[in-house]
């Protein structure tokens, strides 16, 4: 897209150091990548209240996929909100609600074609694991370790991706089991093969010596793992637990939170595999920043599930929904699933090269404009860089290069640039992170 010609600050916020603002009355609880001062944004540019610009490859975690203000989307929703802002969905109909659940069934396999509204990721989840209990009568849940799923108890009771985020709430749901994620590089070494066998090997053992598969609901994944270190599972895998799902009567729930929506150089990452989930939930990317989130399944599935067995009040609000529907049709009339594919190669190949200079990359991976770089001390044992990985995220960040970690270690940096990125986008964020890799000291080292 074309780069809107940059705004000055909003006058109330010219200058102000809105950290030192927000510390007497804005909670100390969430964690922050960046204490900085953000004023707007334009384009793929974030601007602090200074002035200053950022190429924004973070994105608000994958969330602002076409950039920022982003004249489609802008239109749309300023459009809408001249019409209708309220949410209507206990109320009966609104239009735009109503078309976009239609557009986003037809991205989206058969028999997948009816979409519930909510607001957020966690919520998606959370709809999820309900329709699976109530449907199939079962109680059992398995996830994946290093998996993140949300923060609400019930997202949070399948996430273990960061021991603080499970830590002082137990009990959680009963009944959910954690079982072992095929993480090729970190525990195979890049063994494919064996890293699906041998996570094939602990979920078979689970099934053996701990629950039933006939009192499983679901199995939940993220065909590429996010918050835990941008983990794509080998399609096999995928593969095999479809099969596991079909031969015991257990939904498959594929998380594409942040993944879907192009992200990985197919519309959703499960595609990779050649499988159909029975569920998939979707956020992040599908409003372009409003709040906004959907579960979507078969008919048949919803009508088993039951009316009015969930509900909503603020899930499909049009506002949201018109945002959403300007998305989709950007997707589609640029051809952005495409553009992610190929960006995306001409990144990971930029990231590889300057691997291929710092032995501090252990790895470079992950399809299409979800890669991550992971940071060790030593090659040969794979010990984790979480400090080195620190070090460059804020050095990015002052050369005008926004990136964000990940990672249970958090010594993966995640590359999640806009949709629309350019190839002059993407030269321009590798010779920034090369030249603060190449200044970064080694972890340990003097002065470091």
């Amino acid at each position: 897209m074309d780069t809107p010609t940059p705004s000055a600050a909003p006058p109330d916020a010219a200058g102000l150091d809105l950290a030192a603002l927000a510390a007497a009355n804005l909670t100390p609880v969430l964690g922050r990548y960046f204490e900085r001062s953000w004023s707007h944004g334009e384009g793929h540019r974030l601007y602090d209240t200074a002035g200053r610009a950022y190429l924004d490859f973070a994105n608000g975690i994958a969330v602002s996929v076409l950039g920022h203000r982003h004249p489609r989307v802008t239109a749309a929703i300023h459009d809408q909100v001249d019409r209708l802002i309220a949410p209507m969905a206990a109320m009966g109909y609104a239009e735009p609600t109503v078309r976009l659940a239609r557009e986003l069934a037809t991205t989206l396999p058969a028999p997948l074609d009816s979409i519930f509204f909510m607001n957020s990721g966690s919520e998606a989840i959370e709809a999820a694991l309900k329709l699976a209990r109530r449907v199939t009568g079962r109680p059992g849940i398995i996830a994946f370790r290093g998996g993140f799923h949300g923060r609400t108890f019930g997202a949070a009771s399948i996430t273990s991706s960061n021991p603080n985020y499970r830590q002082g709430y137990e009990p959680f749901l009963p009944s959910v089991y954690l079982t072992a994620y095929p993480s090729v590089y970190r525990d195979f070494a890049g063994d494919e093969e064996r890293a699906v066998e041998v996570a094939f090997r602990h979920l078979r053992d689970l099934f053996h010596s701990t629950i039933s598969p006939e009192e499983v609901a679901a199995i939940v994944v993220e065909p590429v793992q996010g918050e835990g270190g941008y983990v794509p599972a080998p399609p096999a895998f995928l593969r095999i637990l479809r099969r596991v799902c079909d031969r015991h009567g257990i939904l498959l729930v594929a998380d594409e939170v942040q993944a879907g929506f192009g992200r990985t150089g197919r519309m959703w990452s499960f595609e990779h595999a050649g499988i159909v989930p029975d569920v998939v939930c979707m956020a992040k990317a599908i409003a372009n920043g409003l709040p906004l989130s959907a579960m979507a399944s078969s008919r048949a599935l919803q009508e088993r599930w039951g009316r009015s067995a969930h509900g909503t009040t603020y899930g499909g609000n049009p506002v949201a929904c018109a945002a959403g529907l300007a998305v989709l049709a950007e997707i589609r009339d640029r051809d952005l699933v495409a553009n992610a594919a190929a960006r995306g190669a001409e990144l990971a190949a930029g990231l590889r090269a300057i691997a291929a200079r710092d032995a501090r990359i252990g790895d470079v991976r992950g399809p299409g404009l979800m890669i991550g770089v992971e940071f060790v001390t030593d090659r040969a044992t794979r010990e984790p860089d979480g400090t080195t990985c620190e070090a460059v995220i804020q050095r990015c960040a002052d050369e005008g290069l926004l990136v964000l970690s990940c990672g249970v270690q958090h010594n993966v940096i995640r590359w999640i640039p806009p949709l629309d990125v350019t190839p002059e986008e993407i030269a321009e964020a590798l010779g920034i992170f090369g030249r603060v890799l190449a200044a970064v000291p080694a972890a340990g080292a003097a002065g470091a």
